[in-house]
């Protein structure tokens, strides 16, 4: 009898200690005023670039490497919705609405002025876009795979979307709890482009290339999708405003840029001295959108074109946060 009750307390203290265990490596969601879900996301490793095995990759998305992420941070648990666009900018400037649909055709710099107003508020916290690498960190929550699940069970995409965006949390999230990371609309992040910088990327939390290696257009992502109806093609030239080297028009646009561009490019294959946008290059897209094809929605998959200042219907983007 004794010793069916030590048995007991043995199994009882495990059972506990794994569930706190469990509890811990679980993140946890938070909020903000503007009912922004965050989630705590720890620090760790993980293997950046081409899934193994995965034969889309583009030659931007080699060599794989290792990355150390050395810094917990809170990773927004949905893309950025109208309703809290409109709760801090006064406006909104979607084009297909609805509140709880992720806000889209916004710039980059709009993104920033979004950010600069949610820390004007000083609640405890820096609000910014994530990195390039935070996001695929976060993005692949441990798995190895180019999808982090079925992609029908995950995403919004031209398989599935009708079209259009959808609202946000509707699909299965991640392994971290994280919605969205694939599909629905492309996600702005913080770095700007170069088409070769995994290969002298930092171990340790890269932050992209410095300014003077920014730019290019090698290795990205065109072809226009022309909205409902659109189709998969070469993309269009550049507006005749922004080869003289203007920056592109700020008007939204239905539909973004989904096809494959190979390497090249006025730019050329390296990614150093093409066409940039504002600030001195090229914004950099991460995620996939409800109009891109399957292969597009990989999660090593990386995105430019023109620069922070585009917008189209197919772009939003999600909020990190740090504690002050």
């Amino acid at each position: 009898m004794k010793r069916l009750i030590v048995a007991a307390s043995i199994f009882l203290t495990c059972s506990l200690l794994a569930q706190n265990q469990l509890k811990q490596s679980t993140p946890e969601p938070s909020k903000n005023a503007f009912a922004m879900d965050f989630v705590k996301i720890a620090p760790g490793e993980f293997m950046m670039g081409c899934s193994v095995g995965d034969i889309d990759c583009n030659e931007d998305e080699r060599p794989i490497h290792h990355v150390q992420i050395t810094k917990p941070f809170e990773m927004g648990k949905y893309e950025v919705t109208q309703a809290q666009w409109m709760s801090v900018m006064g406006s909104n400037p979607s084009t297909t609405k609805g509140d709880d649909r992720p806000v889209e055709t916004v710039s980059k710099i709009d993104a920033q002025e979004f950010l600069d107003k949610l820390n004007s508020r000083n609640d405890g916290y820096h609000y910014r876009l994530p990195t390039e690498a935070e996001w695929e960190y976060a993005a692949r929550a441990g798995t190895k795979e180019p999808y982090a699940g079925r992609l029908d069970e995950i995403a919004w995409y031209a398989g599935n979307s009708e079209d259009e965006t959808h609202p946000v949390g509707k699909k299965k999230p991640n392994a971290w709890g994280l919605y969205d990371m694939q599909g629905n609309v492309r996600e702005w992040v913080a770095d700007f482009y170069s088409a070769n910088y995994y290969g002298r990327s930092p171990a340790a939390d890269p932050t992209g290339p410095a300014q003077a290696e920014r730019g290019g257009l090698g290795g990205a992502r065109g072809g226009f999708r022309g909205g409902r109806g659109g189709f998969n093609g070469p993309p269009p030239p550049p507006p005749q405003d922004f080869q003289n080297g203007s920056p592109p028009p700020r008007e939204g646009r239905r539909g973004g840029f989904g096809g494959r561009r190979g390497p090249g490019g006025p730019g050329g294959p390296d990614g150093r001295g093409g066409r940039g946008g504002l600030q001195g290059g090229l914004g950099v897209m991460r995620g996939g959108a409800w109009d891109n094809p399957a292969p597009f929605l990989r999660i090593s998959s990386r995105y430019n074109y023109y620069g922070p200042t585009l917008r189209v219907s197919d772009v939003g983007f999600r909020v990190v946060r740090e504690k002050v």
